[in-house]
């Protein structure tokens, strides 16, 4: 507990001299996180129908609320609160935790991945713990831990490395393979006391980013590693409201094949959007992974109060 609330002191600091502002949006929102690797919780609200939807969705990341901020002209900004993920419960995860989110008006996922590095580092010098970093896009680091391109191998290339994992591959796509690499092959080996930036990523995982238009197009994304662990995940962010509706319904239809639910697409973000999104990135972080690195543990149960089981 103690640690925890040095490292908020040092992020509201961080910020501070940043000039960046501290806001707090809502936990419970008429729409959920269409993502398919994602799953929301819902509740329901007992009063007056014209209050609106009864069904509410808590909040997986603050993202749509932080960007309706900046539609309206709030400027750089960031929130440190609660979110929740259903069915992620384990060594590693809890379904109810703490995630740090910010946004920098006219910047993109570069320099943004470098401030993200700079916290992680300042974070870690507060408990004693020299980092490196290190700076690569999504295909080299492919290339150089698996001798795979990334952009380009087909599927069945991208499994092979998997071969002796006991996976079941029904209802897997190349994206999911690519990810199965990462976490079985490539993620486990990295040194624990380097901060890894990952950029530009395979344009079929943009999620919520811009695409640049390479041979062949990349997503405007990055990740953050420390050690073996993934801290943040962050975009130049997509302003176009048409495309961002599309990729809401692309998630949906994949939930519908998959036989999951479909999610209530987030009206309020796309009128957001049509009114006008600066040009920004933005980027989230899980406050309790960076705990664990700077605690030295595995266990998430170690940096919060009382995990799932028992709270």
């Amino acid at each position: 507990m103690a640690l925890r609330a040095d490292l908020y002191a040092l992020i509201r600091r961080f910020f501070f001299d940043r000039n960046v502002l501290e806001v707090e949006t809502p936990i419970l929102s008429q729409a959920g996180n269409t993502e398919p690797n994602i799953e929301s919780f819902t509740t329901a609200f007992a009063g007056h129908r014209d209050a609106g939807s009864p069904e509410r969705w808590l909040r997986t990341s603050p993202e749509f609320a932080l960007k309706r901020l900046l539609a309206d002209g709030v400027g750089d900004c960031y929130e440190l609160g609660r979110v929740f993920r259903n069915g992620e419960a384990g060594r590693r995860h809890n379904p109810e935790f703490t995630m740090l989110e910010w946004y920098r008006v006219g910047w993109d996922h570069r320099r943004l991945a470098d401030e993200t590095a700079d916290l992680a580092a300042a974070a870690m010098a507060c408990v004693g713990i020299a980092t490196t970093r290190v700076s690569l896009t999504y295909r080299e680091l492919f290339q150089q831990a698996l001798g795979l391109d990334p952009l380009a191998a087909t599927a069945d290339a991208i499994a092979a490395p998997l071969a002796d994992q006991r996976i079941d591959a029904a209802g897997l796509d190349r994206d999911d393979w690519l990810d199965l690499l990462m976490t079985h092959r490539i993620q486990p080996q990295f040194p624990h006391d380097r901060i890894l930036i990952v950029r530009d990523y395979p344009a079929s995982q943009c999620a919520l980013a811009k695409i640049r238009r390479d041979d062949p197009p990349v997503a405007e994304r990055f990740e953050l590693y420390l050690g073996p662990y993934e801290l943040a995940n962050g975009y130049h962010e997509l302003t176009d409201a048409a495309e961002q509706r599309a990729r809401f319904v692309r998630d949906n239809a994949r939930r519908r094949a998959r036989g999951q639910r479909e999610v209530a697409v987030d009206e309020n973000l796309l009128a957001a959007l049509d009114r006008g999104l600066p040009d920004c990135a933005g980027v989230a972080m899980g406050i309790e992974r960076l705990l664990m690195c700077m605690a030295g543990t595995d266990r998430i149960a170690d940096v919060i109060a009382y995990p799932f089981d028992t709270a």
